[in-house]
Order: C-alpha cells, then sequence, then structure tokens
C-alpha cells in the first residue's frame, strides 16, 4: 500500500467565489496534513495552478472572492500518481465558457503519463472535456448533471450515486460527497484501518458507499390545492397503518380517480409512491434518531417487515438501512459520540 503523489488543480488565474473553497479545502485537508503515526510518508500533496492571467479568462463578476497562488503548474500534473480537480468556475457549467485549452491538455497529459483522475463537484465538466470521461459512468452534483450529460452524451452520467469508483477514473457528487470519494481513494491506497482513524479524526461518517443517494426527495412540493393538506397531513399521522387511495379518497370527499389526479398535479407523483415516500421518509427519521431495532422500525414506518424495508432502502435510497443508521452517530447522555444503533440491524 502506497500514498504517493496528489496533484491539486487550483484555478488561481480567476477570483475564486468563497464557497467553491469547500471542494478545494476537502482533498488538501485530507491529502496534504500529514498523519505520521497512520501512515508514513503521507501523501505529497501539489497544488497546482492554471496560471492562465489572459484577460478573457473566465471569471465571476459581482461574486464575492479572491485570488490564489500555487508554488507548481499545470506541468506538475504529469508525474503525479493521482489527480484531482476540484471545481470549475461557475460560467463554465452554467454559461459555457470555455475552460482553458492549457487545463485540458494537461489533464490528458497526466492521463496518459498514468495518473489516477479524479473530480469533485463540477470538477467532472474538466474530465469531460478532456474526453477521459467518454464511455464511462460519471457523476457530479445533482443540480449539474443534466447539464453534464447534455454538454458531453458520450458520458453516462449517473444522478443517483454520492461518487463512482471506474478504476483509474472517479467521480464525486458535490459537497460532502467529495469527502466521501477522498476518503475512499485513502481506503483504497493505505487500507480501511487508517481511512477509519482519518474519518474518527474529521469527526465525519467512516464510510458512506458510493452508491448511497445523492439526495432523496420525500417532501411534498407546494401547491395551489389547499384541499389536500388536510388529508395529507392525516396520512403522515397514520403511516403505521394500512391507508389505500380508497380512504385518502373518502377523506378529501372525491372519488378514488379524482384524488389520483388531484395529488399528481400537486405532486407530480402517485398516491401509493407517496406514500412509499413518506414512510421511507419516516424510516430515515427513526434510524437517525433513534435504537429501535429494523423490525420495529418497519412496523412504526408502514414498511411491515424488516425484509420489506431493506428491500426499499436498498431499492430508493442504494444502501441497507444498517449501513444508513451508522452515518448517523447519536450523542449520548454523557456527551460522547457512541453508534447510533445496539440492535442488530
Amino acid at each position: 500500500m502506497s500514498a504517493g503523489s496528489v496533484a491539486l488543480v487550483v484555478t488561481e488565474d480567476i477570483e475564486v467565489p468563497s464557497w467553491d473553497l469547500y471542494e478545494l479545502s476537502i482533498p488538501a485537508t485530507v491529502f496534504g496534513k500529514p498523519q505520521p503515526d497512520l501512515a508514513d510518508p503521507w501523501y505529497d500533496l501539489r497544488l497546482c495552478g492554471t496560471g492562465d492571467r489572459s484577460p478573457d479568462s473566465p471569471g465571476s463578476p459581482g461574486v464575492p472572492g479572491f485570488g490564489l497562488r500555487t508554488p507548481y503548474g499545470l506541468e506538475d500534473l504529469v508525474g503525479a500518481d493521482t489527480v484531482i480537480v476540484p471545481s470549475v468556475p461557475d460560467p463554465c457549467v452554467e454559461e459555457g465558457v470555455p475552460l482553458p485549452t492549457r487545463l485540458i491538455e494537461a489533464l490528458r497529459r497526466a492521463y496518459e503519463a498514468g495518473a489516477r483522475m479524479v473530480s469533485l463537484c463540477t470538477g467532472a465538466f474538466a474530465l469531460a472535456e478532456a474526453g477521459l470521461l467518454d464511455g464511462r459512468r460519471a457523476t457530479a452534483h445533482w443540480m449539474h448533471t443534466v447539464q453534464l450529460a447534455e454538454r458531453y452524451p458520450k458520458v453516462r452520467v449517473d444522478d443517483s450515486g454520492l461518487y463512482v469508483d471506474d478504476g483509474d477514473v472517479l467521480t464525486s457528487a458535490g459537497m460532502t460527497a467529495g469527502l466521501d470519494l477522498c476518503l475512499h481513494l485513502v481506503r483504497r491506497d493505505l487500507g480501511a484501518h487508517v481511512a477509519n482513524q482519518l474519518a474518527r479524526r474529521m469527526v465525519v461518517p467512516a464510510h458512506r458507499p458510493g452508491g448511497q443517494a445523492q439526495f432523496i426527495d420525500l417532501s411534498v412540493p407546494a401547491t395551489d390545492d389547499e384541499g389536500l393538506a388536510p388529508v395529507l397531513e392525516w396520512a403522515q399521522a397514520r403511516l403505521d397503518q394500512p391507508i389505500t387511495i380508497e380512504d385518502l379518497a373518502r377523506r378529501a370527499a372525491v372519488s378514488p380517480r379524482t384524488f389520483y389526479r388531484r395529488l399528481r398535479q400537486a405532486t407530480g407523483t402517485t398516491p401509493l409512491r407517496w406514500l412509499l415516500n413518506q414512510r421511507l421518509g419516516r424510516a430515515q427519521s427513526l434510524l437517525e434518531s433513534t435504537d429501535l431495532p429494523v423490525e420495529r422500525i418497519a412496523q412504526l414506518s408502514g414498511l411491515g417487515t424488516a425484509n420489506n424495508l431493506r428491500h426499499h432502502f436498498l431499492k430508493h435510497i442504494g444502501i441497507p438501512p444498517a449501513d444508513y443508521r451508522r452515518a448517523f452517530p447519536r450523542q449520548s447522555p454523557e456527551g460522547k459520540v457512541t453508534p447510533a444503533t445496539k440492535a442488530p440491524a
């Protein structure tokens, strides 16, 4: 097992919005801070600036930010064991402003030289522009996956997972999913023990599988149909009980066909799918906040059995209930962080 060198791309030639520092700071923290008691030597991190200071380089007018300067340039991407693109400027994503040619060419050279290529959030646009995602499954922040798929039709865009490991090319969704991918790289390079200890020091879950869903929308969209609200509130208070579309229609004083149509117009989903989403949401809340066994959570959420709960979690959220629960350690009365469950899951 070896740590190796990591080249982190920094768009030093533009004004960096303050919120973009998050994706930049994640790999800088994971790979840049030595951990001699875990692995020695640790990673050799190099911040590599794009260095394009031309007047027409993409910027972010009106966006509060500041510039960055780095000791390494794009030529230093070649020879690195891992190259990470944490994000690209917003105009390159939202407005189609071309990425710097020097950056794209440097990414291609690094890959051809044998580097493992990684993107966090919108960094996938840079890898896609370099042709490194053609024919591969890849992801990005769910808010940008449609743009990624439209702009690069050769990429098999997957908007469902936290990150995608395709061997020598890896991509992640935005924000904390980038941290999940970085810890996954440490796990690949240095083993589970080192990755788990590092996650513990960073006070984050030790491991969230890449297949875990980025975002599960279990809410009810806003609607002008105020007559539905009391019916839906009634159902939410009785999720542990059998509920049919006839029950809901009766509460709304309409026919089942009319209720189906009105709910579909208001929420964009069917009554049965709406009920399933609410029950999954209830199960998520109980897994996050209680020590109840999975069998009991299945009953309280209206999903019946532990097997049925596991089936729906795997299908709609991407991981089993036990893995979901482990991502939410709870605070003990003494103030110590403890696992979220003591019961078998």
